[in-house]
């Protein structure tokens, strides 16, 4: 839930995309590198017309389109993803082909807070910076959390700003469950010129529900019929009363 504005601001307000037309090879891309956040990236998706709402109940069902991580099937999908720290290489990968195809496409990937102690997204910033892909842009869901504890306690990442400057990327620092804030900030990213961007998003885990907000523990707990109905009634308090 740290990374609903997120995608809200991407798909509603950035992305260069057509629901109609998935496969559009000029296409802005995006790919989900916390891929275990699928479920907010399915809920916006079909907000955004790549497949009926209705689908969202398969969720997870064997034959759906819908699996717990995402995949090449699901429409408006560019990435599958599951093991972290790999998602930024194939944004590098994608900024290359796009250079090499002469395409002015622009990539945006995903990242969690806690998958920058993979050392693999370390060695895709180093070769981003390299090549000096502009078209690429990186966004980190800072909530500072991961599944088994606080970011600074399991494998601190600070200072996390100044890591990404030592790495010759451009950085920006946003609220992010500000859509506008994170659109601006991307708006900004495409003026950017031999270097690429990261997007330092500060959010809260949890966000819009009182009591998983902040909580490690409710990175991966069951959620029981009870505790549902009290989520989505602050949820739609927030949203004056829809659900």
């Amino acid at each position: 839930m740290s990374a609903v504005e997120i995608l809200v601001a991407l798909y509603f307000k950035v992305l260069r995309v057509d629901p109609q037309n998935p496969r559009w090879v000029d296409r802005d891309r995006f790919v989900l590198s916390k891929g275990h956040a699928s479920a907010i990236y399915y809920a916006v998706l079909a907000e955004r017309g790549f497949f009926p709402r209705s689908v969202l109940a398969t969720f997870d069902d064997l034959d759906s389109c819908l699996q717990a991580h995402p995949d090449l099937q699901t429409p408006g999908v560019d990435a599958p993803s599951g093991s972290l720290g790999q998602g930024l290489s194939v944004g590098v990968g994608m900024a290359l082909a796009a250079r090499l195809d002469a395409k002015d496409c622009r990539i945006y990937v995903l990242l969690g807070d806690g998958e920058l102690e993979e050392g693999q997204v370390w060695e895709a910033a180093m070769a981003a910076s390299r090549f000096n892909l502009s078209t690429l842009t990186a966004i980190v869901d800072y909530n500072r959390l991961q599944l088994t504890g606080r970011t600074n306690e399991v494998m601190a990442i600070e200072p996390l700003s100044e890591k990404w400057r030592a790495f010759n990327w451009h950085v920006i620092e946003v609220p992010g469950h500000d859509i506008r804030a994170v659109a601006e900030a991307c708006t900004t990213a495409a003026t950017i010129t031999n270097q690429p961007t990261v997007i330092v998003a500060h959010t809260v885990k949890g966000k819009g529900v009182s009591f998983m907000e902040d909580d490690y523990r409710w990175h991966s707990a069951l959620i029981t019929d009870e505790n549902r109905e009290r989520a989505l009634a602050e949820l739609g308090a927030a949203n004056g009363g829809r659900r």
